[in-house]
């Protein structure tokens, strides 16, 4: 599984690069805010909502500390999906929320 930090991923929104950003946290935790432009679907419906996502597409997916998203990315991967996952999750990262 491709791996990416939280400052990486910070680093390449703040040169202006396009993420497709998938946060699979529950609605609570999403609450307290998100990465800007990031997708929210959490874990437990992911598999109920892959026809919404775009297989040509390069996924970045985010939980609260990296290890829901680690299964999302697992699973994501398993079916044909391009995907990395964002290593410490929402506690690592440092840039602006939505």
């Amino acid at each position: 599984m491709k791996e990416i930090t939280a400052k990486e991923v910070e680093t390449l929104l703040n040169k202006g690069t396009q993420l497709n950003i998938l946060d699979v946290r529950e609605a609570d935790e999403v609450k307290e805010g998100k990465i800007s432009g990031a997708v929210h679907i959490p874990l437990g419906l992911v598999e109920y909502k892959l026809q919404d996502l775009d297989k040509s597409k390069e996924y970045i997916i985010v939980c609260l500390s990296g290890g829901r998203s680690g299964r999302a990315a697992q699973l994501l991967e398993s079916k044909g999906f391009n995907v990395t996952n964002m290593t410490g999750g929402m506690l690592a990262w440092q840039g602006t929320l939505e």
